[in-house]
């Protein structure tokens, strides 16, 4: 069973960047599809990017434009790179593999 491990995560104000990364315990080459979720305090866990395994790309329409994710099967990791970033980006963001397998989640918190 593959384990994921995200990192990259911090405070950062309104209009800065982060890039989180999610790194595998484990070859990702076997799972067609990782994505990145966030959940806000006091609110559900939603859907924010995912990759096939040959680069197919898909966003939510709140981060279009403004985050972009990338996957490297030889170093069995996922990237999230998001710029612009708004308040209401604040979440908690998990990596998650179409296996079924999450990751604990890294805090991305920004200041207005």
């Amino acid at each position: 069973q593959v384990q994921l491990v995200e990192s990259g995560g911090g405070l950062v104000q309104a209009g800065g960047s982060l890039r989180l990364s999610c790194a595998a315990r484990g070859s990702i080459f076997s799972i067609n599809i990782m994505g990145w979720y966030r959940q806000a305090p006091g609110k559900q866990r939603e859907w924010v990017a995912s990759i096939s395994r040959d680069g197919i790309t898909g966003y939510a329409d709140s981060v279009k434009g403004r985050f972009t994710i990338s996957r490297d099967n030889v170093k069995n990791t996922v990237y999230l790179q998001m710029n612009s970033l708004k308040p209401e980006d604040t979440a908690v963001y998990y990596c998650k593999g179409s296996t079924g397998v999450w990751g604990q989640g890294t805090q991305v918190t920004v200041s207005s």
